[in-house]
């Protein structure tokens, strides 16, 4: 599924529009599977959701291979210019 990017929660989850569907539920908070971003309060937050901010917000991905909700968001591999999302936090250092 192609979404857009709305806004960006925090350093691993965002919000997408269109809503996705995913097993008879809708929504649009998504967590990117395999990717952990340090939390409010935590060193790092405020870069990291920086930096996924610099990257998506206001641009397109794609969706695939959901897995399951936790706390209502999608947990799914999320692709942006067909390459994984977790690959530009990972490789890029």
């Amino acid at each position: 599924m192609i979404c857009k990017v709305t806004r960006i929660i925090d350093g691993d989850t965002f919000e997408v529009s269109p809503n996705w569907k995913f097993e008879g539920q809708t929504g649009n908070v998504v967590r990117p599977r395999g990717h952990d971003a340090p939390e409010w309060g935590q060193p790092g937050y405020q870069e990291a959701k920086d930096k996924l901010a610099s990257l998506i917000l206001g641009k397109e991905v794609e969706l695939k291979n959901p897995i399951g909700l936790t706390y209502d968001r999608l947990l799914c591999d999320v692709y942006y210019n067909g390459k994984r999302l977790i690959k530009y936090f990972y490789t890029t250092g």
